[in-house]
Parts: C-alpha cells; structure tokens; sequence
C-alpha cells in the first residue's frame, strides 16, 4: 500500500472567511487546484514534461469535495494525496486536507482525471509508462 504524499501547506487567513465566521466553501478549491498540480510531480510525472513525453496532458473530468469540520483563521492545514485507481483514459485521486497541528481531516477531495490529447482536443488512452509511475503509487483503502 502506497503512501499518502504531502502536496501542499497553507494558512487560513480572516479574507478567508463568511459571514459566519469559518473558511467559506469557495476557498478550499483554490488550495486543493493548487495541491493537484504539485501531485503529478510528487509521482514522477510532472506537467512540464508530460505533454513533451507522453504527448498528453491532463484535465479534471470531476473534482467532488467533502467537508467534514471548519477551518478558521490562523489555522494550518496539510494536504496530502494518493492514487486510488486507473482506468484506460481517466485515473481517481484522493485528496485529504488536514490539520498541521492536530492532523484532523478538514475536507476531501476526490478528483477524476483524463488524459487529454492537445491535437485532437478529445481524451487519449494513458501511456503505458505513465500506468506504470501512477500505479506504483496506487493505494486501496
């Protein structure tokens, strides 16, 4: 079983927060984007050479977040990630957005994404290197 990979840390900051006083729901997608994109290079497959090796590249085909306790200002958050499955063209992720100081799961986010090829605008079956990398990864839980 393959371990979580730390992707990203932040900070909840007041600019954050709605009117009752807890991080609003459309601040967690900026910091679970921003941890997505860190996640392909943590698994050896970083953007900036996908597309010139593979010749894809990938989009979000859906992105389904939890939220399980509020955040507040000054609050320190992890997030960390996994692959939990493969497909022929798609794979599943699982984000998790932790606590940095309790370690207490705030949110999930479980994301599906494709392969796209740019020339032909539509997806693209996975590489079999790529399969390879992501399966080493892969977590079932």
């Amino acid at each position: 079983m393959a371990e979580r990979l730390e992707l990203l840390r932040g900070v909840v900051h007041p600019w954050h927060h709605d009117h009752f006083g807890h991080m609003n729901v459309r601040h967690y997608a900026p910091f679970f984007d921003d941890a997505t994109y860190h996640l392909w290079t943590r698994l050896g497959l970083a953007y900036s050479v996908m597309q010139a090796q593979h010749g894809v590249h990938l989009v979000t085909a859906q992105a389904t977040t939890r939220f399980v306790r509020e955040l507040t200002a000054g609050d320190l958050i992890v997030i960390d990630g996994t692959v939990v499955s493969l497909g022929t063209k798609s794979c599943a992720f699982q984000l998790h957005m932790r606590h940095a100081d309790t370690d207490a799961v705030h949110a999930t986010y479980d994301l599906i994404e494709v392969f796209f090829d740019p020339q032909t605008r539509r997806s693209a079956p996975m590489p079999d290197a790529v399969r390879a990398q992501l399966d080493a990864w892969m977590r079932t839980q």
